[in-house]
């Protein structure tokens, strides 16, 4: 298999597939980086200001990767994953030997180490690179990238990392990354449960939320959930940084990994319940942070500012 060359900004094309929260704002940065974009999504729309900057349209997946040294995936769930690489005008078919696919989307291990043996079979290199930091983190490149495979291949790409991230992390082979990024969501899953109840605690007790949760924020209760989401909850603002919907996708991949390992985790069994029952009242496109709606009428309470 041949060793991908270095990605050369303004020379080599890539290829770019999904164009979500995190998608659009990440392909916005590699193009003021002055990479080459060809751009494919679903929704046509939702590349016009992509387009507009200057990338170019790919009416396929199979589009975005011919004639790319690398194409970029980030697309909502593993069956869309598998559509866009394996579907019959897939990325897998148009991949030239030498380049590389990159799958930022959070998906199935499984799935990773089947994409990496057949896009190794074409003479290509795959890595499955999902991505922390939400959609602040894209919009700022901040995000952290976890990376499963070749660590060559990722070095291939180190002209292409700092426009949408402050750190690429080597996870290990094929799958790793997307294992990694499992064990960020199981870490963050019991987290969300304690912020979100100790706000309701607070409001509840009739304390000044705002002053509590700046009180709180800078010792060992601190986290990037309290400082980032916190405020957004008591705002009232529930608009997505991360939908609920793919929350629970997240954590039914860590449950299903679980089930394979003979492992019991139940805070995250806990929290997957609670984001599902979310999920089912109509609000799986709100941002995570929603959950204080769902625990306050729980407690047979209304949030205030919900």
């Amino acid at each position: 298999m041949p060793t991908p060359s270095p990605i050369r900004p303004g020379t080599d094309r890539l290829g770019w597939i999904g164009t979500g929260i995190m998608g659009r704002a990440m392909a916005a940065r590699l193009l003021a980086a002055g990479h080459r974009l060809a751009v494919h999504t679903r929704s046509p729309a939702k590349a016009e200001p992509l387009l507009a900057a200057g990338a170019e349209w790919a009416p396929s997946p199979a589009a975005a990767a011919a004639g790319s040294a690398a194409t970029f995936v980030i697309v909502g769930y593993p069956a869309d994953v598998e559509a866009v690489v394996f579907g019959a005008d897939g990325v897998l078919a148009a991949l030239a030997p030498g380049a590389l696919l990159v799958d930022h989307t959070t998906s199935s291990p499984a799935l990773a180490e089947r994409i990496a043996a057949a896009v190794a079979a074409r003479d290509a290199t795959s890595l499955d690179a999902p991505v922390t930091g939400g959609d602040r983190g894209a919009r700022e490149g901040t995000l952290t990238v976890f990376v499963g495979g070749d660590p060559a291949a990722r070095a291939a790409l180190d002209a292409c990392w700092p426009a949408v991230s402050a750190r690429v992390v080597d996870c290990g082979p094929p799958g790793s990354g997307q294992r990694t990024k499992l064990v960020n969501q199981i870490a963050i899953a019991a987290g969300m449960i304690g912020m979100c109840e100790a706000l309701l605690f607070a409001w509840r007790a009739g304390l000044d939320p705002e002053a509590t949760l700046g009180a709180i924020a800078g010792g060992a209760a601190g986290s990037w959930s309290l400082s980032n989401l916190g405020p957004r909850i008591l705002r009232g603002d529930f608009a997505p940084g991360f939908l609920v919907e793919h929350f629970v996708k997240d954590m039914e991949l860590a449950l299903e990994e679980c089930r394979r390992m003979d492992l019991r985790l139940p805070g995250l069994e806990l929290a997957e319940s609670l984001y599902r029952r979310l999920a089912d009242s109509g609000r799986g496109r709100l941002g995570t942070q929603s959950l204080v709606l769902a625990l306050a009428e729980h407690a047979a309470l209304r949030w205030p500012t919900g």
